[in-house]
């Protein structure tokens, strides 16, 4: 089966803080991406609660292993027999941490590959806007692949987004498409989202696959949506506006290696030294006296 063409369904959405009740709408959106075609679901980064408050956030949240969400998407993946992954869900990792972490789920129901975002966003924007996600959580500290039946799948979570290097890597190390579920602000989504996800497509002739949250939240936080397909030669093939819905494509694996023939960069990358400039020599000091 690897190589032949698969339908992606992007899930957007608009999460409260009641993790029930945003398992109860990206349920039924699941099911929209199922009707449609999907073989390969994908869900924002904070499926299961958008909090700012760290009180209540660690009030809601509780250890994967007994989050209700995800033994109902575990559930929903096998009966619906599809290839879902949960873009992320704050699960409690420690007393006093939680963890950003995304979850592939085969169709048999099992989880195959679990991420942690690697990157806190740790920002103050220009709007008076401050976001310290190193406070509630702890960062991961693995990069992580997984072979679908179509090709390889990069892991990785919305402010991952502004480190390249994360990306290639995974594309050095075989991804075919990466995932970059999101939860982007709207002032950051206006000014860099559509461009940063085409670059990342671009150079690394791969697919993204970015499911985003979208609108303005129930803690006040207003995120940018415009959940996006791209593809390898960094076309928009599919786009979300500011609702929550479901955004179809169909992928075409050849359109990879197509893209790679025609600027094959990640055949040649080369490492290299990076050189400090010099300190100005003594005997130059020592004439031009002092400042």
């Amino acid at each position: 089966m690897t190589g032949s063409t698969f339908r992606v369904g992007l899930i957007q959405m608009r999460a409260g803080r009641t993790p029930s009740a945003n398992l109860d709408a990206v349920t039924k959106l699941i099911g929209e991406a199922k009707d449609g075609g999907a073989d390969y679901v994908q869900t924002p980064e904070m499926t299961n609660i958008m909090e700012v408050s760290r009180e209540k956030l660690f009030a809601a949240i509780v250890p994967e292993e007994n989050d209700a969400s995800l033994a109902t998407f575990r559930e929903l993946a096998r009966q619906l027999s599809i290839h879902l992954h949960i873009g992320s869900l704050a699960v409690k990792a420690t007393v006093d941490k939680a963890a950003n972490r995304g979850f592939l789920i085969d169709p048999r129901g099992e989880i195959v590959a679990r991420y942690d975002k690697i990157h806190m966003f740790d920002v103050d924007l220009a709007n008076g806007e401050s976001y310290r996600e190193s406070r509630s959580y702890r960062p991961g500290e693995l990069a992580v692949l997984h072979d679908l039946p179509w090709g390889r799948l990069g892991l990785t979570v919305c402010y991952d987004l502004r480190f390249p290097a994360l990306y290639r890597a995974l594309a050095e190390a075989g991804a075919s498409f990466l995932a970059i579920p999101s939860a982007f602000t709207q002032q950051t989504g206006e000014a860099h989202w559509h461009v940063l996800m085409r670059a990342r497509a671009i150079e690394n002739g791969c697919y993204v696959f970015a499911a985003a949250q979208a609108g303005k939240h129930e803690n006040g936080r207003e995120t940018f949506g415009h959940s996006l397909v791209v593809d390898p030669w960094g076309r928009i093939i599919a786009e979300g506006a500011t609702e929550p819905g479901v955004v179809m494509a169909e992928i075409d694996p050849a359109e990879i290696a197509a893209a790679r023939a025609r600027v094959p960069s990640l055949q040649h990358g080369r490492r290299f030294e990076v050189i400090e400039p010099l300190a100005e020599p003594a005997h130059l000091r020592a004439v031009r006296g002092p400042a």
